[in-house]
């Protein structure tokens, strides 16, 4: 073999060494890149969007109440029924009870009268909780009337039945915006001494028995079961239950209740009337009480 033969021999040697060399290294960089990037992916990527918006969607479980309460005619329907229903009561109560003291139809605000819905409805948007935005839709009084709740009202008023409204809004922040939008809407009776707001308990038992002073309670209406009286006050989902079933006789008689399945002390149970419960919490207590098969 001559030198040149012999150098064109190494050289080729080389080169498919080389290529050899150069295709390892291609393929473990292939490798370590299939098993890196969707690590990258998930550390980098996975966590920014975690971390973006932690609390994101937690108002979602409040959607299809809130849709429902809002566009349903059955809510409609129903907040007819109720009205309907206290009007025929209080015609019977005329006819049975004569007693000295005057009569009193003692009724909540908030889903019993007004609609503030809107408001659940920014918290959805707004991804926020309540107080968030409260005090501002209280000031702006544009709170409308549930279905038949004025008409009701007025009746009650033309038969000689005194309005007391008990609710627990804030007596102190409050009273002028809750005025102002029941005077807007037609409601009678709002005067001062009527219209009977938290001071500081949040149980209505004290305000319902100062109207007891001077007056018979004939109906108390309410989209909660502590708006009617104080045996279903912090009470267990079992025990509040047991307390219905007690009192049966009183629910379209002396008790009216409209519905409300966007909030109220029915939630407070599950959540066993825990204060500081996280997001994540409460939503392992609704799904915990859950029934399925």
């Amino acid at each position: 073999m001559s030198p040149t033969q012999e150098a064109s021999r190494r050289t080729m040697a080389r080169y498919k060494t080389l290529r050899m060399m150069g295709a390892s290294m291609m393929r473990k960089i292939l490798i370590q890149g299939a098993i890196l990037i969707p690590l990258f992916l998930f550390v980098f990527l996975g966590n920014d969007c975690s971390s973006a918006d932690p609390d994101k969607g937690r108002n979602d479980h409040l959607v299809m109440s809130v849709l429902w309460f809002q566009n349903s005619a059955e809510m409609r329907a129903l907040s007819y029924q109720a009205f309907n229903l206290a009007r025929l009561r209080l015609d019977q109560d005329r006819v049975q009870n004569k007693g000295v003291k005057k009569r009193a139809v003692v009724i909540d605000i908030d889903e019993t009268l007004l609609d503030n819905s809107p408001h659940m409805g920014k918290l959805i948007k707004d991804n926020e909780v309540f107080p968030y935005a409260w005090t501002e839709w209280v000031s702006r009084a544009e709170a409308d009337p549930l279905p038949g709740a004025v008409e009701f009202l007025a009746y009650a008023v033309s038969k000689g039945y005194d309005i007391f409204y008990i609710s627990n809004r804030s007596a102190k922040t409050e009273s002028d915006g809750t005025i102002e939008n029941l005077k807007k809407k037609g409601f009678p009776q709002v005067l001062p001494d009527h219209v009977m707001l938290k001071e500081e308990e949040s149980s209505k038992e004290a305000r319902r028995n100062a109207v007891k002073k001077t007056h018979e309670i004939a109906l108390l209406i309410g989209d909660n079961l502590n708006d009617l009286a104080t045996v279903f006050e912090k009470k267990s989902i079992a025990d509040r239950s047991s307390e219905v079933d007690m009192l049966k006789e009183e629910f379209g008689k002396k008790f009216i209740v409209l519905p409300n399945p966007m909030y109220g002390d029915w939630e407070n149970a599950v959540y066993k009337y825990g204060r500081g419960l996280s997001d994540k919490e409460k939503d392992q207590l609704r799904k915990s009480v859950l029934k399925s098969f």
